[in-house]
């Protein structure tokens, strides 16, 4: 098959343990998925949960043990971490039903969902669509993935994240409103997913703004950190 131009190289993610690495299909984003962020967002109770992308190649993939760079995105003066337990989904599907859910992971990252929460809140105040503050370049970093098999008791840990050594963000993944099978039940309803989605699944209170120079590391129980500087 010939192309009018080279096409862009497949996006990907590294696997712990192995030299082959994960094809990115979409990712997929859960907002306001724990209960003290979902009031610090203005929501309360359990809303039916908020789903929104972000181009594939919108994501910053880290090798373990490195740092990722995400430079400061144009635009904005507000720009926010978001620290998430992330779902790598193995197996697609159509209408899944949560007891079925857990058999269609492949495994667990630790990722930022970063924000222009100035724009966010703009396009929020006009009821439009918010792409511009989460689907921008750059705008996904991720850990290396853990093998579902080898991550234990993943959904029974904590999840946390650090600028410059300060703790900022802090919550057991037991808070989110929706689990990651009721999650993957939802949006299965909505889209066919496939191998190779991954699936951000929402932040804990505590989200807040860095600067150029800034430090992230991210971190949840059996998985591997993820370490980011802002450029």
């Amino acid at each position: 098959m010939s192309y009018v131009f080279a096409p862009a190289p497949p996006v990907s993610a590294p696997v712990v343990g192995t030299t082959a690495r994960f094809p990115v299909h979409r990712i997929y984003c859960v907002g306001s998925n724990y209960r003290a962020h979902a009031q610090e967002m203005g929501r309360t109770g359990r809303e039916p949960p908020v789903f929104f992308m972000k181009p594939a190649d919108a994501l910053v993939p880290v090798e373990a043990g490195a740092t990722g760079e995400v430079p400061y995105p144009s635009l904005t003066h507000n720009f926010h971490h978001e620290v998430e337990l992330v779902v790598a989904i193995g197996i697609g599907g159509r209408d899944i039903a949560a007891d079925e859910a857990m058999r269609h992971v492949f495994g667990y990252a630790v990722g930022l969902d970063m924000t222009r929460r100035d724009l966010q809140a703009e396009m929020k105040k006009r009821s439009a669509p918010w792409c511009i503050g989460k689907g921008f370049d750059h705008a996904a970093p991720l850990g290396p993935i853990t093998l579902a098999a080898q991550a234990g008791a993943i959904l029974e840990g904590q999840i946390s994240l650090c600028v410059n050594g300060a703790q900022r963000q802090s919550s057991a993944l037991g808070e989110m409103t929706w689990s990651v099978p009721e999650i993957i039940a939802h949006l299965s309803a909505a889209w066919a997913l496939a191998p190779g989605d991954l699936i951000y699944t929402g932040t804990p209170a505590g989200v807040g703004a860095v600067e150029r120079g800034d430090l992230i590391e991210a971190m949840s129980t059996g998985l591997q950190p993820l370490r980011v500087r802002i450029g």
